[in-house]
């Protein structure tokens, strides 16, 4: 009777939780799809109005950006977190003390540098160049998602198919990768959002309007709840289409019983 009533209460904390976290969504919702509390022809014409803007392209910046630091970050990340979580030698210690280093440098404290940098190689106000510095903010940090995802992988699956003749390129390829698919799906939506919610970053460096990001589009449209409906969709749409793909236990029981 007491661990139900337990469970009673930490199900109705939850749910409170739960309740505080979802006030400003739903606010923003509201605001956006029934601005002065009634849904109308007003309310369409204003979210068609939004997207034939400039809404749509600084969408399609963000999604662009957000993408690329994704792709880069998984194809170099899972080779590199294959190396920490395999490697046994000095040197890879050392590798994985200096990405832990860079991981921990926060990235205001690179962004005047950068900046300076990339205005002698003309990479200031370009999306190329905003993409770069998500990358280097984010690949410390998918190097090491992505090792611990493969070092719960068994050993024996790779020696398995280096039996069957598989390279270590090839057992790579073949069996460490499918079998880390749920962290490579973790990986790239944490690499996701880090691109798609940033503000900082795009603030300092872009300079055209052409050339925003959806978060420096927000705020110079004076925080439209349209807008912020919009740039909450994707997050949600990946979610909603990849939740049932976070699971572990995919080669967890690979050789139970042996």
């Amino acid at each position: 009777m007491t661990t139900r009533r337990g469970g009673w209460a930490r199900f109705a904390l939850l749910c409170l939780i739960t309740a505080v976290i979802l006030v400003p969504v739903l606010h923003t919702v509201l605001g956006a799809l029934a601005p002065g509390g009634r849904i109308g022809l007003g309310t369409l014409s204003g979210l068609a109005g939004l997207v034939a803007g400039p809404a749509l392209p600084w969408f399609a910046n963000s999604l662009a950006v957000s993408l690329a630091s994704v792709a880069v970050c998984v194809l170099i990340g899972a080779p590199a977190g294959y190396v920490l979580a395999r490697g046994r030698a000095r040197a890879v210690g050392g590798y994985a003390l200096l990405v832990f280093v860079l991981q921990a440098f926060p990235v205001v404290t690179a962004v005047v540098p950068l900046f300076l940098l990339f205005a002698r190689v003309q990479l200031v106000d370009s999306l190329p160049g905003v993409a770069v510095v998500y990358i280097g903010t984010s690949l410390a940090a998918a190097t090491w998602m992505l090792s611990v995802s493969i070092a719960t992988m068994p050993v024996q699956l790779e020696e398995a198919a280096w039996l069957d003749g598989c390279s270590v390129a090839g057992a790579f390829f073949r069996v460490i990768l499918p079998g880390a698919l749920p962290g490579i799906l973790s990986t790239g939506i944490f690499t996701f959002l880090l691109s798609w919610n940033d503000y900082l970053v795009a603030l300092v460096f872009l300079r055209s309007q052409q050339n925003y990001t959806l978060a420096i589009g927000l705020e110079s449209a004076g925080h439209s709840p349209q807008l912020a409906l919009l740039m909450m969709l994707p997050p949600v749409v990946l979610f909603a289409v990849f939740h049932r793909s976070f699971r572990t236990d995919g080669v967890s029981g690979a050789f139970a019983g042996r």
